[in-house]
Order: C-alpha cells, then structure tokens, then sequence
C-alpha cells in the first residue's frame, strides 16, 4: 500500500493540468469570455461524462480500491441536469448530444469501469478534485461573463452536501492514501489520469470552434460596420 497515492497523482499530472489550462477555450473562460451556446454545449457533455463516471462508481462500490473513495456527495447529474434545464428548456433530454470527443470519453470510463475498475480512480480524481479546487473560481467568471444571477446555469459548481470543501479534499486525499494500491497500480493509475486530462482537452479542443467562430463573426460585424460607417462619413462631407 503507497502512503502517497494523492500525492503521485498531483504530481504526475502536473504537465497534463497545465496542457488542459492552456486549450484557448479554458484560457478564454479564465479570461471571462464566456460564449453561452459554447458554455451550454460543453454543460451538455459534461452531463454525459458524469453519467457515465457516476453509474461505473456505483456499479464498483464496493470494490476494495473504490469504496475509500466512493462519495455520493459529489455527484454532479442532478445538479447538471438543472443547469440543462436552464439552458435548454424543459425539452433539455431532446435537444442535448454527446459531441465526437465527448462519446470517446464516455466509452473509456465504461470501459474501465467493466474491466479495470481500480482504474476509476483516475477518471473520479481528475474531474472531482478539479471541481473541488477551482469550482468557485469559474463560478464566478461564468456569472460574470454571461450575466447570471444567484444560481442559475451554475448549479454545477455548488456541492450542497459538502460542508467545508477544504475538509472534504483534506479527507479524500487521505482517503486516497488508504486504497490498497501496488506500485505497479499506482503507475496505471496515474497513467489512466493523464488519459483522463487528454480526453477533457479533446472536449475542451471542439468548443474552440465554436469560440473561433463567433469571434470571426464579431470581427466581420466590426468591419462591416466600419465600412458603413465610413461610407456614411464620406456622404456627409459631400
């Protein structure tokens, strides 16, 4: 058993996390431009993601290396489906899609969860300590950014059943620290989580299409506008 599983996880995914902040459309969020339909679609895949680790933690609960690390506070399906609503309309079931990089996301945590469940771990870590440590933050600039009042479309990032969320990643890093891991397994894991960063940047990677396009659009607006108002200029001197 490794007393430093949480901390091998950090450290190992050290170049992957800075990978994943540094796709343009995170690096856009984090400079507080948020575009609501890009915002909207990447809830939407989110959605299918956490379905996907949520039903393959349950299944392996009691496995020896997930039920240290199993907590039902975390869960985020319900909380994404109130935001889908927000975006979407009560018609949210029929008007979502997993996107291409999104379904190869999906199906790795399946896949995992039914061969190598141990392997969860990884998946569970990567997105449930991400959203402990920088939730608030993008909270935040979200609401900000596209004008949000109290709650609305962030439900997300509010974890209700967590007291103090410093406490709670306190003690799942210990918890961490309590799965009987071998060193080969540690190695998997944290090779598992580097997958897992790279699978959330190829998710993050479609929506800056989305990104690209509006900004095109914003700038031949700019232009047009330009050339209008340069046309208008000239009128009035004649």
């Amino acid at each position: 058993m490794s007393a430093s599983l949480a901390e091998q996880l950090r450290e190992g995914t050290t170049k992957s996390h800075s990978m994943a902040e540094n796709v343009s459309f995170v690096k856009s969020f984090l400079g507080g431009v948020v575009d609501k339909k890009a915002y909207r679609k990447l809830v939407a895949n989110l959605y299918f993601v956490y379905m996907a680790i949520e039903e393959q933690m349950l299944e392996n609960k009691d496995h020896e290396l997930i039920h240290p690390i199993y907590f039902t506070e975390l869960n985020r399906k319900i909380s994404l489906e109130e935001d889908l609503q927000y975006y979407y309309g009560d018609n949210w079931q029929n008007e979502i899609h997993a996107s291409e990089a999104t379904q190869i996301y999906v199906r790795r945590i399946q896949e995992v969860g039914m061969n190598q469940p141990e392997l969860l771990v990884a998946h569970a870590y990567t997105r449930y300590m991400g959203d402990l440590s920088g939730g608030q933050i993008l909270k935040k600039i979200a609401q900000k950014a596209m004008n949000l009042s109290d709650s609305q479309g962030t439900s997300f990032y509010d974890f209700s059943a967590i007291e103090n969320e410093v406490t709670f990643k306190d003690n799942y890093r210990q918890q961490l620290n309590q799965i009987p891991v071998s060193e080969e397994q540690i190695s998997d894991i944290i090779a598992e989580a580097n997958i897992a960063f790279t699978l959330n940047m190829k998710m993050f990677q479609e929506l800056n299409s989305s990104l690209i396009k509006i900004m095109v659009m914003l700038l031949m607006n700019t232009i047009s506008n330009l050339k209008i108002n340069k046309r208008f200029f000239h009128k009035t001197r004649d």
